[in-house]
């Protein structure tokens, strides 16, 4: 059997993939350094999901599918020698790397936190790719970025798969063809250090071969995958807090309490979505489809749709019955934006993506009214601001509004 390891696999996206891979056949080690629950104790918050310990959800999936996942409590930042002995032992055909800080929010807090993700996000990167070419491995790795490497102008364009073809005119008027990595513009710390491992991923795969694809991946929504569907020890994360709740999760939160879908701004904000059952498959049709040694960078835009920030509130709000609420938007953003974007080569591959107005249903009952006495209130206001003429902590609007208990 072939060896998978999954860096970050007891995250939100790290876990559910661990599960597929092994389902599927792969021998996986997951490594890990559990900052994530860490952050949870630290921020005050937690899952909706009860989350079980790591050697629960281990044990029950050799429980219930015979099949075992290794573990290794290793800082992929930090623990450089470790990182380095288990790749040699394990010669892995493929490293999953979803070992950075993941949330926006967090990652502007404050200067620690700034700090930590830009340490942490970047180091990590940096010594799975040192660690490869040092070992001289015919490793693919597959990292998880974001489609916030992009930012969100509204120019009109038709986002391309990470790479622009630009027209580059010389001294005496000669007009060169190049092809450039997309510009890049990140609207926050967490943003700009996935921006910063695209440079890194560039120059490995040029210098020292590694075989590297870059998965450019929108808001993943949903909870369940087959495989955490199998019993509640294995049930994935979800997070509908300020920091690390995204904006779906917080109106279905709201929602299963009736409380008013707080709307950022004008709510013209288009982002990109993507179905957690669809995040796993992509991570193995990626696995499946590396580049040669030697050839450039893959990158694929990881995203099935776009909606409008008012208009994905809209859809709840005709699903559910509870009203929507405007609020001051904390963030330093477009008011309004347009974001088109091609996934054609996922699709090419065979993806056929679960859609919001198929799985909603399924999402607001199963996960956020079962589990709403598991709800804690006050950890869905924004204490993230990105906007300085915001008081840190307060957003008017938003905290000034009542986040009642579940009943």
């Amino acid at each position: 059997m072939e060896n998978i390891v999954v860096v970050g696999g007891d995250g939100f996206c790290g876990w559910p993939t661990s599960l597929h891979l092994s389902r599927i056949g792969f021998d996986v080690t997951i490594v890990d350094n559990l900052s994530r629950r860490r952050i949870d104790r630290e921020l005050g918050a937690r899952s909706l999901t009860p989350i079980a310990p790591i050697a629960q959800r281990l044990a029950a999936w050799k429980e219930v599918t015979g099949r075992e996942i290794g573990f290794e409590n290793i800082d992929a930042a930090q623990d450089y020698a470790a990182l380095v002995e288990l790749l040699q032992d394990l010669q892995p055909k493929a490293i999953v790397h979803f070992g950075e800080q993941r949330a926006a929010p967090y990652s502007m807090r404050g200067e620690t936190e700034k700090r930590y993700t830009v340490d942490n996000n970047i180091n990590a990167t940096h010594n799975i790719l040192t660690a490869v070419a040092a070992l001289s491995l015919d490793t693919h790795v597959v990292h998880l970025g974001t489609m916030g490497v992009y930012g969100y102008g509204g120019d009109g364009l038709e986002i391309p798969e990470g790479y622009q073809q630009v027209k580059v005119t010389g001294d005496d008027g000669q007009e060169f063809e190049r092809e450039i990595l997309y510009p890049t513009n990140p609207g926050s710390v967490y943003h700009m250090t996935k921006s910063m491992d695209q440079l890194m991923f560039q120059f490995f795969a040029k210098n020292d071969g590694v075989r590297i694809t870059d998965l450019h991946q929108g808001i993943v929504w949903g909870t369940q995958t087959s495989e955490t569907k199998l019993d509640e020890r294995l049930i994935n994360r979800f997070d509908y807090d300020g920091d690390y709740g995204t904006v779906l999760n917080r109106f279905l939160m709201q929602a299963a309490v009736g409380h008013p879908l707080t709307v950022h701004g004008t709510g013209g904000q288009t982002c990109a979505f993507i179905h957690i059952r669809d995040t796993v498959r992509c991570i193995a049709l990626a696995i499946a489809n590396p580049p040669a040694r030697g050839e450039r960078v893959v990158i694929r835009n990881q995203m099935a749709e776009t909606h409008r920030v008012r208009d994905l509130a809209a859809l709840v709000s005709s699903m559910t019955g509870v009203d929507m609420a405007f609020v001051d938007n904390p963030r330093n953003e477009a008011a309004e934006n347009d974001l088109r974007v091609s996934n054609q080569s996922f699709r090419a591959l065979g993806l056929k993506p679960t859609l919001l107005a198929e799985g909603l249903l399924e999402e607001t009952v199963d996960i956020a009214e079962k589990y709403v006495d598991r709800y804690r209130p006050s950890t869905i206001p924004a204490a993230s601001i990105w906007t300085k003429a915001n008081k840190p902590g307060i957003v008017k609007g938003v905290d000034e509004v009542s986040f009642p208990e579940a009943a």
